[in-house]
């Protein structure tokens, strides 16, 4: 099964501190363990990088770059795809839906994928199934 894996999920399975670390760790576990196909973005992998080098430091994203983005299917954005996204954003008019979420929702819908690993509402709120 494709599975879409977003910041959220992300910046919990590597922020010690994070209240979400451990349905993390487990929802990790159970992805990796099914040999599920793990998609995400360029666009999520920049907001990534920005969270984790702003909150954890260098170090961080070292330990993301290298040990979690190599299994990763990043999805490079396309013009008409961004702006897909950004006329999405516009029309939900809603402050704390983001252009990455929005974008984020047109690839899943072109890949067909159903299953998000992410602790942001919004996908739900699209109408992808959540893990966890």
């Amino acid at each position: 099964m494709k599975i879409f894996i977003d910041t959220s999920a992300f910046y919990a399975l590597l922020d010690r501190d994070d209240d979400k670390q451990e349905a993390a760790k487990d929802a990790w576990s159970k992805i990796l363990s099914a040999e599920n196909i793990l998609v995400t973005s360029n666009y999520i992998l920049i907001e990534t990088f920005a969270l984790l080098q702003n909150r954890l430091g260098v170090i961080a994203i070292r330990a993301f770059q290298e040990d979690i983005v190599p299994i990763l299917n990043i999805e490079f954005v396309n013009p008409e795809v961004h702006q897909s996204g950004t006329a999405a954003l516009l029309a939900a008019s809603k402050r704390n839906l983001s252009l990455v979420d929005c974008v984020s929702f047109e690839i899943m819908r072109a890949l067909g994928i159903k299953t998000v690993f992410a602790f942001d509402a919004h996908f739900k709120d699209a109408g992808f199934q959540a893990i966890p």
